[in-house]
């Protein structure tokens, strides 16, 4: 039998994952059957190593036999360059090499996490995914992922003899283009608020977005605060420069909006999903990913209502006279939060 290591490492928490590996499918892909599981506080470890071995050690335990596994691989918050990474909120300096002589495994690779999503969503079951457009699947054409997180990632792969390339990008970072009279407000209002000479898509389409339009409009009067997310907004406010917030605002806004008891909250969430949608198209117009569109990222799950109502897809279509080449491509939300772990042990599965 062979054992695989996945993990999810991030600045607050990791997930480790144990994984047997069995004979492929049909499709290419291998099978992945989970033996163990368990999530630790990133920061109560001075590096992986020691959680590794802590993990090793309770699978044993719980299994009561040892696992000895051949491979891992790990995804990264944050960039990862000749199989090395410095995590950006965590005091840990991973290298690919020394990880692999001091677990005593025959391969680590470290990869970004947005590049395990990319892996990920071809390990995906059908209840893993909502599917907003079917499409007409290709499944020699590319495949687009995009999310809205922390961040904006963006990314395509290729699916070659059934083993998905995956090829991340800096999408997220282009130029945030408004579509109408109040986007072009907004960009305004956040170039003057930063002090800065352009916009990035990121800044408008990620949680921070969510945040920066409902400061918008609160600040154009758009519609009066209601005090319980007025108390919500200035207490996150004064938690500025603060490592560790306790309001997620965003998750704030978005909620009020999904019940439809805040106006404002509403309208920022109305103006961040047709942004969000526009950026698919425009992603979608560059890559034509027949094989699909999969829209990751935690924002899209949790607001799963508000991303099916329909201002998501009229956004991501309306693009003039090249809007039907667009119909074709299937496009997917994905629900499956894990959705990185899985693409880690698809990784490190791959010969």
């Amino acid at each position: 039998m062979t054992y695989l290591l996945a993990g999810d490492i991030g600045g607050t928490k990791t997930i480790l994952r144990l994984v047997e590996v069995s004979t492929p499918q049909p499709s290419g892909q291998p099978l992945l059957k989970i033996e163990f599981e368990r999530t630790y506080s990133s920061q109560a470890y001075p590096d992986l190593v020691p959680m590794v071995k802590e993990f090793l050690h309770q699978a044993a335990i719980d299994a009561g036999h040892a696992y000895a596994p051949e491979r891992a691989c790990f995804a990264i918050a944050g960039p990862v360059v000749n199989n090395t990474s410095s995590l950006t909120n965590l005091a840990w300096s991973l290298e690919g090499d020394r990880l692999q002589a001091e677990l005593d495994l025959h391969r680590v690779e470290l990869i970004n996490d947005f590049e395990a999503v990319g892996y990920g969503v071809f390990g995906l079951a059908p209840e893993d995914i909502h599917t907003l457009q079917e499409g007409e699947p290709d499944s020699n054409a590319p495949v687009a992922i995009i999310g809205a997180g922390t961040g904006l990632g963006q990314g395509f792969a290729l699916a070659t003899d059934g083993r998905p390339l995956v090829f991340p990008s800096e999408g997220g970072h282009v130029d945030f283009a408004p579509r109408s009279e109040l986007e072009f407000q907004l960009m305004r209002y956040l170039i003057d608020k930063h002090q800065i000479s352009r916009v990035s898509v990121e800044r408008v389409v990620s949680g921070q977005g969510i945040v920066a339009i409902y400061q918008f409009l609160r600040d154009r009067e758009f519609a009066t605060e209601t005090p319980e997310i007025a108390e919500a907004i200035t207490a996150w406010e004064r938690q500025t420069g603060l490592s560790t917030k306790t309001i997620d605002p965003a998750a704030v806004i978005s909620l009020a909006a999904a019940e439809g008891r805040d106006r404002l909250c509403q309208k920022t969430m109305e103006i961040f999903v047709s942004a969000y949608g526009a950026e698919a198209g425009n992603l979608a117009l560059k890559l034509l990913p027949y094989g699909g569109l999969y829209v990751a990222g935690g924002i899209a799950a949790k607001n799963l209502t508000l991303m099916i109502a329909g201002t998501f897809l009229e956004a991501y279509s309306h693009k003039g006279r090249v809007s039907p080449l667009l119909d074709r491509v299937p496009v997917h939300i994905v629900l499956n939060p894990q959705v990185g772990l899985i693409g880690a042990a698809l990784r490190a599965a791959a010969p």
